[in-house]
């Protein structure tokens, strides 16, 4: 971590556990989520596009394989290394028969261009046998969990209709780890109602716990609950210069071996409601980028910032 002070980017963390330039696949599992299909509810989160916050996955209908080749195809002219992680982004990726499970898993590590797997799930949906599938792969290809934990406030996790407690969420990440599989995990910045030094809590938090965490700005998408109520005036957005400020202050309370897997994220333009400032990527990062190097967070020319 030799360019930066604070900040370990996901950039960097894949050159030093692979030695080359990585790039995540985001592909579809063909998953619901039990906050959806009535398991739990039927809404999903209150934030939840319909696309079950996948809407730049591969194509459903096509097989594991064709879509890994699709959105290979998609980036080749950005790198040379060949090199990639099979991204199961969409809904809930372990909410299914283990025996499914184990057919798209192994199909997405079977190319000798796939270095390792990525599954996004929810606490709530890593049963032993689950578990105990995903170690055995991750002794072939390495393996990664990416939980959406969003907040440890439990008035917030009811708001947002998350649906398991925090508890679920320690006990997973335990087993995960006892099984010698990496946790990402998701925070969620600017959620309604919730104060900086809310946010902070939870990014100390999950900072004792986790390998890896995405800061994730609120996005308000067309369609979904969350954006009747901002529609209705209920609670407001965070300007550029919030979040920013924000997302220093995330880093600079986060333990230097927790790799940074996005400070912002990406949202389908055409249903964004709100921040609109968002859509503009290039900019915003630039501004945070600069202020990251002003607080002396990061150092140097480049920061090695990579959002998925």
């Amino acid at each position: 971590m030799s360019t930066m002070s604070h900040y370990y980017s996901l950039n960097e963390y894949f050159k030093n556990k692979y030695n080359k330039k990585v790039y995540k696949l985001s592909i579809s599992g063909k998953m619901t989520c039990p906050n959806r299909d009535g398991t739990l509810g039927d809404k999903g989160c209150i934030f939840c596009s319909k696309g079950g916050s996948g809407e730049f996955a591969g194509n459903a209908s096509l097989s594991v394989r064709e879509q890994l080749e699709y959105a290979k195809n998609k980036v080749k002219n950005k790198t040379k290394d060949n090199a990639f992680i099979a991204y199961f982004q969409p809904f809930t990726n372990t909410y299914g028969k283990t025996d499914y499970l184990r057919k798209i898993f192994y199909e997405a590590i079977e190319p000798d261009y796939v270095v390792g797997l990525s599954v996004a799930t929810r606490p709530d949906c890593l049963e032993d046998d689950k578990i105990k599938l995903l170690s055995e792969i991750n002794r072939i290809k390495p393996v990664s969990v990416e939980l959406g934990l969003q907040t440890i406030h439990e008035k917030t996790a009811e708001y947002i209709r998350r649906g398991y407690t925090l508890e679920l969420y320690d006990n997973a990440v335990k087993k995960l780890h006892k099984a010698g599989i990496e946790v990402v995990t998701h925070i969620i910045i600017g959620l309604p109602y919730e104060s900086v030094e809310m946010i902070l809590d939870t990014v100390k938090y999950v900072g004792k716990r986790t390998d890896g965490i995405k800061l994730q700005l609120l996005h308000i998408i067309d369609g979904t609950d969350l954006a009747k109520e901002y529609l209705e005036g209920k609670f407001e957005v965070l300007s550029l210069e919030e979040y920013t400020d924000i997302i220093c202050k995330c880093i600079e309370i986060l333990p230097k071996n927790i790799v940074i897997h996005r400070i912002t994220g990406d949202g389908d333009k055409r249903s964004l409601v709100a921040p609109k400032w968002s859509a503009q990527k290039k900019r915003v990062l630039n501004y945070i980028n600069s202020e990251l190097k002003r607080r002396n967070i990061v150092q140097g020319s480049k920061s090695g910032l990579l959002i998925e």
